[in-house]
């Protein structure tokens, strides 16, 4: 099996409870997003990022990283409606089933209101969510909020960036919130805003993973996702040209630091963030097959290879399965019936 096999669906006509509906309570993450998160705010990199993104949904049959059309760092100053205007279209020319986000800016910047008035205004039903920049509290969520429903998108969810230590120190507060889906990591503010206490060092690829400050800031922010079921998005490594030294990071962001997302700033960066964040082989084979034996049982424990498994390991091992259709992965014949169709 490939590790990145574009076979993926199949036909199923199972009318047996679906898992998600069965194994994802309160103590599960609230929603499933693609892996990867690809972020451009130039013309010409929007329009070769939204092509790339079709296709790769041909290629692997699902839609395997979102396209982040950027607002914050892409606007010229003094053109920043033109470019809101020009994001706009880019999101409603997109293909069906490309999911397509933009990054707006922060709450307290002169042209936030305007920015989602047009982009959520014209757009909100096209887009997969917005992003929120230098978010600092709940009170910066509940504004965006207030402003993406009154552009008339009340459905659209909320991403948030987190880039200073005070808004580390209210990350939980801040993932609370019950419109907001996924928290990301500003590394670059966040070093910049401890004012040379921590050195340049603690941006790049090694460092950022070394220094407790930086270290703590990640594992806050993570922690902060999970207790709320949100998603904990890792946010830039800046080299793309070494490729095993971003892959190690994307697999260390992924097995060691709880991240179940992580973005890119160059198309070199996808393929892989979705090698590093895919299970393995066997763990698609293992999940597969004692969630089959669970649903023969009807979701009690059951006895598989010598170890009790139960609704708890069962949740786990759905959750391999959501991974690996997400990273377009090769699923197993009996188990892809469960990704044909689509659900909420």
């Amino acid at each position: 099996m490939n590790a990145l096999d574009p076979r993926l669906r199949g036909d199923d006509d199972s009318t047996m409870p679906h898992p998600r509906d069965i194994l994802l309570g309160a103590q599960a993450q609230a929603g499933f997003l693609p892996v990867c998160d690809h972020y451009s705010g130039v013309e010409v990199r929007m329009r070769k990022s939204l092509a790339l993104q079709a296709e790769l949904m041909q290629e692997f049959g699902a839609c395997v990283f979102d396209v982040s059309l950027d607002c914050e760092d892409g606007a010229p100053v003094g053109g920043e409606a033109e470019h809101a205007a020009l994001v706009t279209e880019l999101a409603l020319q997109a293909q069906p089933g490309a999911r397509v986000a933009v990054r707006v800016h922060p709450v307290d910047h002169p042209a936030f209101e305007a920015d989602v008035a047009t982009i959520a205004g014209r757009a909100g039903h096209r887009l997969s969510h917005i992003m929120i920049p230098k978010a600092e509290s709940p009170a910066d969520i509940e504004r965006a909020v207030r402003a993406i429903d009154a552009a008339g998108a009340k459905q659209l969810p909320v991403h948030a960036l987190i880039e200073s230590p005070a808004a580390v120190h209210r990350a939980f507060d801040i993932a609370a919130h019950p419109r907001l889906q996924s928290l990301s990591f500003g590394l670059m503010d966040f070093v910049s805003a401890h004012g040379g206490a921590i050195p340049s060092a603690g941006m790049g690829v090694t460092g950022q993973f070394t220094h407790p400050l930086v270290v703590r800031a990640k594992l806050e922010i993570s922690s902060a996702c999970h207790a709320h079921g949100k998603v904990p998005s890792h946010g830039v490594v800046t080299e793309f040209k070494d490729q095993a030294a971003f892959g190690a990071a994307a697999r260390k962001a992924a097995d060691e630091y709880g991240y179940t997302r992580m973005w890119s700033i160059h198309p070199d960066q996808i393929r892989p963030i979705l090698e590093a964040f895919a299970p393995t082989d066997n763990e698609i084979e293992t999940a597969a097959g004692i969630l089959q034996a669970a649903e023969r049982a009807d979701w009690a424990p059951i006895s598989h290879g010598g170890k009790l498994e139960d609704r708890a390991s069962y949740r786990y091992y759905w959750q391999v399965l959501e991974r690996a259709h997400r990273t377009g992965r090769l699923l197993p014949n009996d188990v892809r019936g469960w990704f044909t169709a689509p659900r909420p």
